[in-house]
């Protein structure tokens, strides 16, 4: 059994990420940090916590940050698999609501409205804007109407706007900090205040994003791995198995256009 095949896209955004497509393999036994969403564009996807378990079906199902499971999405059509940041506003939410004891079937009145946009915003406007918006719905809708946290304060937005463009450095709290005019403590706090995340998990998350960025634009993984500030390849790997199940190796992926008006190519999605 390998840890999965497939074709489709991958978008991401502050605290999330999201991979679409059709999968021609079954998912190995795997755990990772993130919260994980997945629903097919038809019932029938299929999770188990064990390898000595039966195989259950689901119309959608959510499982929580260090969850074993396997995951089964060849007998649908195409699926989504969405991750989300557990620290967040909408992580702990979704625990709250959802995971107190293991993979949980989501309610189908919840996705009935949302899920359908997903996919019909991959298959028919193919924008990476379309796409995270149309799964950032899926995530408010299950969460009861919980807004993620979005930064105002200026000091805040100079302090991202000074990790984004030093993500290839080691950035220490007291360095963007300093960026904000803030000490470290009062900095830590009006951090999360702004943001929904820890400092920490927040510069994590932008170096993944920012090494999407580059896998699919052609970098290498070990370009990527030193763009985004992480020691090397292996150390880019080893990260990424914890957050998500799966090296960026193992995930080959094509970028949606930013572009409203331009056409996406497809790409292959392979997880081992």
């Amino acid at each position: 059994m390998s840890n999965g095949a497939g074709i489709g896209h991958f978008v991401s955004w502050d605290g999330g990420c999201l991979v679409v497509g059709r999968a021609t393999s079954i998912v190995a036994m795997h755990a990772h940090y993130a919260i994980q969403i997945a629903f097919g564009s038809q019932p029938g996807i299929r999770f188990r916590s064990s390898e000595r378990e039966a195989w259950t079906d689901y119309g959608g199902a959510i499982i929580p940050s260090r969850q074993p499971h396997s995951m089964d999405a060849t007998v649908v059509p195409s699926n989504v698999v969405i991750f989300i940041e557990p620290e967040t506003r909408e992580g702990l939410a979704l625990s709250e609501i959802y995971l107190r004891d293991g993979i949980a079937a989501l309610p189908d009145d919840k996705l009935a409205g949302v899920v359908p946009q997903v996919f019909a915003a991959w298959r028919e406007q193919r924008t990476a804007r379309a796409v995270t918006d149309a799964a950032r719905r899926v995530v408010h809708a299950l969460t009861g109407g919980v807004e993620p946290a979005v930064a105002s304060d200026q000091r805040i937005l100079r302090a991202i706007s000074y990790i984004k463009s030093h993500l290839d450095s080691a950035l220490t709290l007291e360095e963007v900090a300093g960026e904000a005019y803030l000490s470290p403590g009062r900095f830590r706090h009006l951090f999360v205040e702004e943001t929904g995340m820890a400092l920490r998990p927040y510069i994590l998350w932008r170096r993944f994003v920012r090494v999407w960025e580059l896998l699919t634009a052609g970098a290498s993984l070990s370009t990527a791995a030193h763009r985004a500030g992480f020691a090397d390849a292996a150390h880019l790997s080893r990260t990424s198995r914890r957050m998500f199940g799966f090296p960026p190796s193992a995930l080959q992926v094509g970028a949606l256009q930013h572009e409203e008006t331009a056409p996406a190519a497809k790409a292959d999605v392979t997880k081992r």
